[in-house]
Order: C-alpha cells, then structure tokens, then sequence
C-alpha cells in the first residue's frame, strides 16, 4: 500500500516512517520541501492547506494524522483547521484509512485545553467519510518527546524542586518504540476502522514517581516539595526558566497534567499484541538517544 504520514518529521513520525517502509511505499509529509531518501518519498504541504494536502494525497491508501500545533498561539483553531482540511481531502482521494494519534483523559473530566484539543481533533476527521483509526496515548517516552524530555531537564538541572500538586497525578507513560509498533500495526486493518483505542506501557504511576525513577538512572536523588499555590501559568514560567522548553509549549502541558491520563481498556492487545516495554527500560533507551 500506499501511506502517507502527516507530521513525518516529529518524534513520532520520524520513528515510524522506516517502519512503515519495510512492507510499504511510504510517504512523508512535512511543510519544507526534503530530498527523497531510504525508500520514503517527500512530499511538502501545510496540513491546514488543502490544495497541497489534495497533492500530497495523490495515489494513497492510509494517511497518519500526526501532526500538532502546539507552541503556537493558536493551536486548538489550527489543529482543527488541519482536521477539517484533511478529513475532506482524505474523502476526495478516496483513502480507506485515516490513523490519528490522541491523548488519553477522560472527556467527561474538566480537561486542560490541550488535552480538550486532543479529543475535538480526532473528532473533527470522523467528519468526512473515511474511516479514523484513533490511538490514545499518554506521555510518550522517547527522545524528542516534549513532555519526557522536561522531566529529565528538571531531574538533570535541579537539586531540589518545589512542585504543584498535579505532580501526584496518576498517568500510563508508554515506550515510543510501542507506540510506533501499535501505530504501524493498525494499518490496513478493516477491524480497526471506526475504532478507538488506548494505549499505554504496563505501569501507572504519578509523575513524582517518574521524576524519581528518571532520576535513579541519572544518577541523583533530587528533593522534592509539593505546593498548592504554583498555578500553570507559573509552573509553565517556572519550566520555561530552568528547562529548555519554551513557556507556549510548556503551560499546554502543564495544565494536561492535572486530569489523570490512564488507559482505560485494553482491546489493542488483541488486535496488535506485543510484550509493552517497562518504564526503566524505555527512560534508558530514551535516555541514550535510541527507540
């Protein structure tokens, strides 16, 4: 078949596309224009344009919406912009498949806006006649993950750190690697149309616990203090002071942080099964910079 991922040079992206090409022609989307290497052809569109995403479209068969504006002011309305963009050309292509990767958090819950754009954008393609397959996950672990790499900053950088209180949320962190063999693993497979699932790693833990357990493989034991007053407005300032994530990308996370983010059912281990990776083992692979 013929695939065409959206967001192919993000951090999950950039995992699956080699994946992807040991059984398919595969496509990658992205908005510079790329030289075609190791198999993947390059196309360039913006996802919110819809006469580069028809061209891009040209010929495929299954098309990864992995794509997320988050650092930009206004991202809930680009994201959905880019949805409602994708989902019609998708339609007109005539693509059989369209596979979305959400987060996890409970619609019924109050939901951070990033999180809350999360769910409106995989609601968004179910608009248009092709089929989403929507994968949800939490926090991936892997390098180039914004939310993973924050962690390690704050671990690498600070001695001590005095937290809000969300640090004792409960989350499911999942292996990059899983989520790359669950996303490559629903392609093609009519079961999976219309369908969502959540994904996670084998472990539920609060982000305290994270933070010590990354810790632990770097080598320190940081104090850490919980306050009720660190808003996510200062946590995101307070973030963008000691890590290198800038405060636009860091108040969105931070405030998705507040509502647990837990998998709630566990349907793709039937369809998709595979041994889930252990935190400590994704956090080292992480750590060294590999998959």
């Amino acid at each position: 078949m013929r695939i065409a991922v959206f967001g192919a040079t993000g951090t999950i992206g950039a995992g699956l596309l080699p994946l992807l090409a040991e059984s398919h022609d595969v496509v990658g989307i992205s908005r510079g224009a790329r030289d075609d290497t190791d198999g993947i052809e390059w196309r360039q569109a913006d996802a919110v344009d819809a006469e580069a995403v028809r061209r891009a479209l040209d010929g495929v068969e299954v098309a990864y919406y992995l794509v997320h504006s988050l650092g930009s002011a206004d991202f809930e309305d680009r994201d959905l912009r880019a949805a409602n963009t994708l989902a019609a050309e998708a339609e007109r292509a005539g693509v059989r498949q369209l596979i979305y990767l959400g987060g996890l958090g409970d619609s019924k819950t109050e939901l951070s806006p990033h999180l809350r754009s999360r769910i409106e954008t995989g609601r968004r393609l179910e608009t248009g006649a092709v089929p989403v397959t929507t994968l949800r996950a939490a926090i991936v672990v892997g390098p180039g993950s914004a939310a993973f790499e924050t962690v390690v900053a704050l671990v690498d950088r600070l001695p001590a750190m005095v937290c809000p209180r969300w640090v004792g949320v409960p989350t499911q962190p999942i292996a990059l690697r899983d989520t790359i063999a669950y996303l490559a693993g629903v392609c093609g497979r009519e079961e999976a149309f219309g369908r969502s699932y959540d994904i996670g790693g084998p472990e539920v833990m609060t982000y305290r616990e994270m933070i010590e357990r990354i810790a632990k493989l770097r080598g320190k034991r940081p104090l850490i203090v919980e306050v009720p007053f660190l808003t996510p407005r200062l946590s995101s300032y307070w973030l963008h002071l000691v890590t290198p994530v800038k405060a636009a990308v860091a108040r969105p996370l931070i405030e998705g942080l507040r509502a647990p983010t837990i998998a709630h059912e566990h349907e793709i281990a039937e369809l998709v099964p595979l041994d889930a990776t252990p935190f400590d083992e994704a956090a080292r692979l992480a750590l060294e910079g590999k998959i």
